[in-house]
């Protein structure tokens, strides 16, 4: 679900403060759009929002995440935004997010 090597390698390229000024902001951009998506009633951005997701998730290491939006982000791209499974990417997100700020926490114990 996350790629580890990428956040070490994020971790140890711009230092532990940097890096947790990244996470923060990270979560915070990304929590904007997946609210937005929450409500969505209007599709017609549904392709920039899940582009946005994917390049955020990517340079996180958010591998799962970053691959339902792609394919979300390609079907609306295709006129296609009426199938995207906005319930599967939100889980996904969730899911994510939840596996990444614990294993954050815990090497940050260590």
């Amino acid at each position: 679900m996350i790629d580890w090597t990428r956040v070490e390698e994020l971790n140890s390229e711009i230092g532990a403060e940097d890096f947790a000024e990244v996470v923060e902001l990270f979560l915070e951009e990304v929590e904007e759009v997946i609210e937005r998506l929450k409500s969505i009633s209007d599709i017609s951005h549904l392709e920039e929002d899940l582009h946005f997701l994917k390049g955020s998730a990517l340079n996180l290491g958010f591998r799962a995440f970053s691959t339902f939006c792609q394919a979300g982000e390609t079907a609306a791209a295709n006129g296609q935004a009426d199938t995207v499974n906005l319930v599967e990417i939100l889980e996904c997100y969730d899911a994510s997010k939840s596996e990444f700020t614990s294993r954050l926490e815990t090497m940050r114990a260590a």
